[in-house]
C-alpha cells in the first residue's frame, strides 16, 4: 500500500502554484480591468448536487496562495456527505483575489469531490462484505497524491503509490522472464526485504503456478466471478487475493461475494466525473 516517504516528498504547494500559473499566466485581464483591487467582499462555495466532499483544504490553500489575508471558513470537512445546496465554505477578502483563484480552487474541489463521491458508491455497493476497495495508478499525471487522498475520503484504500512502492509482477514481466516462478524468485532476491510479492494471473493454471511460487498476493485479472470463486477456494490461506479488471458498480458486489480480500478499481480515478460546485458572491 502507500509509501508515506513518497507522499511526504510531494509538495502540494508546487501543484497549486503550477495550476495557478497555467490559469492566471501573466494576470487576470478581466478582473484587473473591471474590479478595483482593494474592494472587499464575501463569497460562498455551494454544492450543486449531493456529494462526498474532498479538497476543501486544497481550495483554501489556493486562495491563500494568491492573498494570505483571505479568510476561508469551511462548514464541512473532507469525507463528509453533503446534500445539494449545502454551503461548503465561505471566502472573504479582496474580491479580485477571490476571482483570480476561483476556477483553480473549484477545479481541485470538483475533481477530488467527484473521486470521493464515486468511491463512496463503490464502497456502499459492497457494504456488509469483508473486502477493501483499492485504487490504482491510473491517475491524472501530477495529481496522484491528491486523487489517492480523495479515494480515502470516499472510504476506499490506496494500493501502491508508485512503482517504487511495491512489487506487482504483471503479464509483461512474466513474458520477459518466461515463468511466474522465475519472476517471483528474482523479486525475492532483489526487492527490499519483507516487501510483499504480488502476481497478476489470468487463469487457473497461473493461479496454481503463483501459489507454488510463493506469491504473497495473487491478483485475479479480468476473471468471471464463477472462476474467481474457484480461484479463491484453490488459494485458500496461501495468499491474499485481489480482483481487478472490468470492475463496475453493477458487478462489484458479485465479485466481492467470491471471497476476495481486495478489489482494485481503476475507474475511481480515471473515470470519476467532476461534481458540480459553484462560487457565488454574496456581498
Amino acid at each position: 500500500m502507500e509509501n508515506m516517504a513518497v507522499i511526504k516528498s510531494y509538495n502540494i504547494q508546487d501543484i497549486i502554484e503550477t495550476a495557478l500559473l497555467e490559469d492566471v499566466g501573466s494576470g487576470d485581464i478581466t478582473t484587473m480591468a473591471v474590479v478595483d483591487r482593494n474592494v472587499e467582499g464575501s463569497a460562498e462555495i455551494i454544492a450543486k448536487e449531493d456529494m462526498v466532499v474532498a479538497g476543501a483544504l486544497i481550495a483554501e490553500a489556493v486562495f491563500k496562495t494568491i492573498d494570505a489575508k483571505i479568510e476561508f471558513k469551511a462548514f464541512v470537512k473532507d469525507g463528509d456527505r453533503v446534500k445539494k445546496g449545502k454551503i461548503i465554505a465561505a471566502v472573504s477578502g479582496r474580491l479580485s483575489a477571490i476571482f483570480i483563484g476561483e476556477r483553480v480552487a473549484l477545479n481541485f474541489l470538483q475533481r477530488l469531490s467527484g473521486i470521493a463521491t464515486l468511491t463512496s458508491r463503490f464502497v456502499n455497493n459492497v457494504k456488509g462484505l469483508k473486502v477493501k476497495i483499492l485504487d490504482t495508478r491510473k491517475t491524472t499525471p501530477g495529481l496522484r497524491i491528491l486523487e489517492k487522498y480523495a479515494v480515502r475520503m470516499g472510504g476506499g484504500f490506496n494500493h501502491r503509490f508508485g512503482l517504487c512502492d511495491g512489487v506487482l509482477i504483471k503479464d509483461n514481466h512474466i513474458a520477459a522472464v518466461g515463468r511466474i516462478a522465475e519472476a517471483v524468485c528474482r523479486a525475492r532476491e532483489k526487492a527490499p526485504k519483507n516487501m510483499l510479492i504480488e502476481v497478476e494471473v489470468k487463469n487457473m493454471t497461473e493461479v496454481k503456478e503463483a501459489i507454488i511460487a510463493g506469491a504473497d498476493v495473487i491478483m485475479l485479472d479480468n476473471m468471471k466471478p464463477s472462476v474467481m470463486k474457484q480461484a479463491v477456494k484453490t488459494i485458500g490461506k496461501a495468499a491474499l487475493i485481489e480482483a481487478s479488471g472490468g470492475v463496475n458498480l453493477k458487478n462489484i458486489r458479485a465479485i466481492a461475494k467470491t471471497g476476495v480480500d481486495f478489489i482494485s478499481v481503476g475507474a475511481l480515478t480515471h473515470s470519476a466525473r467532476a461534481v458540480d460546485i459553484s462560487l457565488e458572491v454574496v456581498n
